[in-house]
């Protein structure tokens, strides 16, 4: 099924464990081989957690943004921050105004 979706959405993509965090379960796949042992390595890496896989999108930026918001409805967009400098998709530093 993730084979076939893969070839629907187009290569390469993304392969991410809904639980997985700090550069575990993800994986980049350019192609069917890679998506079969990225698919493997994300189940093993996250046991039992959803997967789900996404296009990859090159040249992208990391941004991030925080939201306060209290219990009557009120929310406040505080200062965003660049995040994009990362390594095995981990964020090394974190920009901000």
């Amino acid at each position: 099924d993730a084979i076939d979706r893969a070839i629907k959405i187009g290569f390469p993509v993304m392969v991410k464990a809904s639980e997985g965090g700090g550069g575990k379960g993800i994986r980049k796949a350019t192609n069917v081989e890679e998506l079969k042992v990225a698919f493997t390595n994300v189940q093993a890496e996250v046991v039992g957690s959803p997967i789900f896989m996404m296009q990859m999108c090159s040249n992208a930026r990391h941004l991030e943004v925080q939201i306060l918001g209290d219990e009557y409805g009120n929310s406040l967009a505080l200062n965003g921050r660049d995040c994009s400098t990362q390594r095995r998709f981990q964020k090394i530093f974190e920009e901000g105004p």
